[in-house]
């Protein structure tokens, strides 16, 4: 049985701009509006638009609205002021994760939490269950549109719809104010492609009038409509983690490298089996590879080492169009983590060299 596909508020306009269409977190999203090199590199070297309405938002109020984030994810939330974001996971009770999200502080006792989209109801459903602290919780995520505009010209597109200084809007913070003459717009700049530029949270009755000053403001610096290919090329050439492929409720933030979001200054979920991994050190590690043999590595694909013995498995991969050849992410065995040390990839029947590199790739 086949549940329904959801569609985006915008996708219609989609369909009209002549994107492919494909499944995706239980969401018909567009992958591709043109060629998937070029739809890249205007990321890169100009300016594109992700549609990634997809993503779940929830509010959470109260005065114990930050009690209940401290306890249900990684990071240290208590270090954020207002008009700051947080990257965070929502750590399991078996030392994996349940999902990773974006904290922001909207004010002391107001919080928006960012969520995969594939995990929407899995998310609300987990955090509703240890919200003992009668928090106020509201699920928007059907609510919102959310835009991100990136690229280095994303700057320059944007600013001539804002009064407000958005080179003033550091990384990983926001505000909410005017643009394109519409209130209340959310801000951001927490970017997905280490290309820069923001994101931008738009009620949906207000999503194609947005969408469409974005467009007209961006027609001077060549920007185009971007797909989920692009966005997995560029996030992959940065060593980001993509949730359901580098980590998942199997995999420790540890494991991940996502150490740095876990703090255990304070009591999180299973913080206790997450500090014994700490301590022990863990048996696997994600780590980025580059192909020196030619060949594209895939989620799922064997991961070997010169006598063809198993030490993991490919989590993410892709050929690099900045590099031209073929980069992945994987975890391995802790002894083959290091970098420099040559592994092989299992690509049909062929054992393919590579070598462990440090992230991001580019």
């Amino acid at each position: 049985m086949s549940e329904q596909l959801q569609q985006v508020h915008l996708n219609d306009t989609h369909v009209a701009l002549g994107a492919k269409m494909v499944p995706f977190a239980g969401f018909n999203m567009p992958v591709l509006y043109s060629n998937l090199i070029e739809e890249h590199f205007c990321v890169r070297q100009k300016v594109g638009v992700f549609d990634v309405s997809h993503m779940g938002e929830f509010i959470l109020k109260g005065p114990k609205a930050l009690d209940l984030i401290q306890y249900v994810c990684s990071n240290d939330a208590s270090k954020l002021v207002d008009g700051k974001v947080q990257y965070s996971c929502l750590p399991n009770e078996q030392g994996g994760i349940v999902d990773d999200l974006l904290v922001y502080r909207i004010s002391e006792q107001e919080y928006m939490l960012v969520v995969n989209a594939s995990n929407i109801e899995k998310d609300w459903n987990w955090i509703s269950s240890h919200n003992s602290f009668g928090v106020e919780m509201t699920n928007l995520s059907d609510d919102y549109s959310l835009f991100a505009v990136q690229g280095p010209d994303a700057i320059n597109v944007l600013q001539k719809l804002t009064e407000v200084d958005l080179s003033a809007i550091p990384y990983y913070a926001f505000t909410i104010d005017q643009m394109a003459g519409m209130d209340d717009i959310i801000i951001s700049n927490t970017g997905y492609t280490g290309a820069g530029g923001f994101e931008i949270y738009v009620k949906n009755e207000e999503a194609l009038a947005m969408w469409n000053a974005i467009f007209q403001a961006g027609e001077e610096f060549g920007i185009k409509p971007i797909g989920l290919g692009a966005r997995d090329t560029l996030r992959t050439e940065m060593g980001y983690c993509l949730y359901g492929h580098d980590i998942d409720d199997t995999t420790s933030p540890i494991e991940a490298g996502l150490g740095w979001i876990t703090s255990f200054n304070k009591t999180f979920i299973a913080s206790d089996i997450h500090a014994k991994i700490k301590a022990e050190g863990p048996k696997k590690k994600l780590v980025g590879f580059e192909m020196i043999d030619r060949g594209i590595p895939r989620q799922h694909y064997p991961l070997v080492n010169a006598a063809g013995e198993s030490i993991g498995e490919v989590t993410s991969g892709t050929q690099s169009p900045n590099l031209s050849k073929g980069i992945g992410m994987g975890y391995v065995k802790t002894e083959y983590a290091k970098i420099g040390t040559e592994i092989f990839v299992q690509i049909r029947d062929k054992s393919l060299k590579a070598v462990i590199v440090k992230m991001p790739f580019i």
